[in-house]
């Protein structure tokens, strides 16, 4: 029963990044060639969908923690998680205003190189037991430039967005109501970019650490 479960874990992590993959590398693809026919004004009209979709799938990534399916850490992937789920349907799906940014095109290609290696990576992994030395090697390394490039977007497009969001009152609750409960969406944004200053340098020095151990134990093998 346990080789059994084992196989069926390994099946559906194989065709869940798999899945995924396809979704992100479709998000690049549109998206370099939206950038060279129409500019980076139209990127986020041409990868809305296969973007909402890839960047949605990823709280299974929660889930597949919580069960045990894969080791990885949810201290480590659920900020990451939440903050690109912000940003996706917080920020570019609820203020139309911010979509035609050249920070939209930087994030959109930033994000999706980084998931595209990290799933191809995860992918062949869990279809044939290893990845090859050249993809764990990208895996650990490409964040070194990707990582700081999505996260100044990231927050660049939140700050981008601030005056919309004070303008629209967009997802505030004000008092008085049944709840007795107020909420600012403004000073939430606030606060996620406050969260950003500590947590950024934070997730990066955990992934150098995540890079060195997995540098130095593929050596040894």
């Amino acid at each position: 029963m346990a080789g059994f479960l084992s196989v069926l874990r390994r099946i559906y992590l194989t065709l869940y990044n798999w899945t995924v993959f396809f979704g992100w590398f479709q998000v690049l693809y549109l998206a370099l060639k939206t950038l060279k026919e129409s500019g980076h004004e139209h990127v986020y009209d041409a990868v809305e969908k296969p973007l909402q979709l890839a960047q949605t799938a990823a709280v299974l990534e929660i889930l597949h923690g919580l069960v045990g399916l894969v080791r990885s850490p949810i201290t480590a992937t659920l900020p990451q998680i939440s903050s690109r789920l912000y940003v996706t349907w917080g920020i570019l799906w609820s203020f139309p205003e911010t979509r035609t940014h050249i920070l939209v095109s930087s994030l959109v290609i930033s994000w999706s190189i980084t998931e595209i290696i990290r799933y191809s990576f995860f992918g062949t992994k869990e279809a044939l037991g290893s990845a090859p030395s050249w993809l764990l090697w990208l895996r650990y390394s490409t964040f070194l430039l990707l990582y700081p490039s999505g996260i100044t977007s990231e927050v660049g497009l939140i700050y981008i967005a601030m005056p919309y969001i004070k303008e629209s009152e967009k997802y505030c609750i004000r008092m008085p109501n049944k709840w007795n409960f107020s909420f600012d969406y403004y000073y939430a944004a606030i606060l996620t970019l406050g969260i950003y200053v500590p947590g950024s340098p934070h997730m990066y020095t955990y992934m150098l650490g995540q890079r060195k151990k997995a540098l130095s134990k593929s050596k040894r093998e």
